[in-house]
């Protein structure tokens, strides 16, 4: 049996040797690098404004930086393998000095915004969010800089259920098919018998189901298997332990609810109200995750993953205080990778040719002699 702990946090291929076997050696830009960003602009405002539409959402400023002691930063994971960068403002001479954090995400600081902004019930807020993880390995789809559309909705404690979430996926993904027909339409270089059409339909399966049907494989395994089958999916389930000990993935236990009981269409008992978009990227042939969502822990389930994860002391936190008073609403959330959203639309091989970035020589030596230019 294949190691199934190696792939549970840390994203990324791993080693420049194993990169070298993958990136492709075939590949031709459909775009030049000018004709790529007004494309990818020209889809970045149609997204926006239709993302606001779908889900009722307003578009509000987003911090690069938060204060240590709010605990909004994103963790990522829970297993302490990707950390924020924190530095120290002085400030009036160190009278009255902020220890600071560059975001990894503004997943929960979301969720205090929707108090913030007087979101009611059905409302919510998108944010051009940017961030920096400085823990990634840098391969063809992992960058140290981030981009996504953080996007947070309130909601009724009644609407925390499957059927709640899959509505709100089909709406996203509506938004994201739309985006590439229209760029379809405008850029025909990008129709090219090479890569078939993006599913106007997503598969929707629980963490579960795949295990099922390869369970001797780990998690990127099962995924890149899966694709093969269905090319779009929505893994429902992500964080809490499958049947054989192991999480999908490992989730931050303080935003996603991954530990509610929930009921599989056919029945079964499953766990968690959260999960990844994931296609498959006819450029690169491989996993390509889009986008991770879900509903937001109470603060009953709050306790309980924070139990689990050996992390109560983040109860002491303004962010977690306000969920255990009730004073945040309930509420769904994610996070859409733009640059990743526009890597998969415009047919590139590599998240730089979208994106300005930081990139080892080794890594820009080894694309340039595939005829794949990134951005610097």
């Amino acid at each position: 049996m294949t190691d199934k702990t190696a792939d549970l946090a840390g994203p990324g291929i791993g080693s420049y040797e194993e990169l070298e076997k993958i990136l492709p050696n075939d590949y031709k830009p459909l775009l030049d690098p000018r004709e790529t960003m007004e494309a990818l602009y020209r889809a970045k405002r149609r997204i926006e404004d239709r993302l606001c539409e779908e889900l009722n959402l307003q578009m509000v400023q987003v911090p690069l930086i938060v204060d240590v002691k709010s605990g909004v930063n994103d963790m990522l994971d829970r297993d302490g393998s990707r950390t924020p960068i924190q530095f120290h403002i002085s400030n009036d001479h160190d009278q009255h000095p902020i220890d600071a954090q560059v975001v990894q995400a503004a997943t929960k600081w979301k969720r205090m915004a929707l108090a913030q902004f007087g979101m009611g019930v059905g409302e919510g807020l998108l944010t051009d969010m940017r961030a920096v993880r400085k823990d990634y390995f840098l391969d063809h789809d992992h960058s140290a800089y981030v981009d996504q559309w953080d996007w947070e909705r309130a909601m009724t404690a009644e609407q925390r259920n499957l059927d709640f979430l899959t509505d709100t996926v089909k709406r996203i993904w509506k938004v994201l098919y739309e985006a590439y027909v229209f760029l379809m339409d405008e850029y025909p270089a990008l129709t090219d018998d090479r890569y078939p059409p993006m599913p106007e339909e997503l598969t929707f399966l629980h963490a579960e189901d795949i295990l099922d049907r390869y369970p001797d494989l780990p998690r990127k395994q099962r995924e890149t298997a899966i694709l093969q089958e269905y090319p779009a999916v929505f893994i429902y389930g992500i964080g809490w332990p499958l049947k054989d000990g192991y999480p999908h993935e490992m989730r931050a236990a303080d935003y996603d609810d991954w530990i509610t009981p929930t009921v599989s269409a056919d029945g079964r008992p499953m766990h968690g109200l959260n999960g990844d978009i994931l296609v498959w990227n006819p450029v690169t042939r491989r996993r390509h995750e889009l986008t991770s969502m879900g509903i937001r822990v109470t603060k009953e389930t709050l306790v309980q993953q924070l139990e689990m994860a050996g992390q109560l002391d983040f109860l002491e936190y303004p962010y977690h205080q306000a969920i255990m008073n009730d004073e945040i609403p309930l509420s769904v959330g994610g996070g859409i990778g733009q640059s990743r959203t526009f890597m998969y639309l415009l047919r590139k091989a590599h998240l730089g040719e979208v994106s300005v970035s930081v990139w080892p020589q080794i890594l820009k030596d080894m694309c340039a002699v595939r005829n794949i230019h990134v951005l610097e």
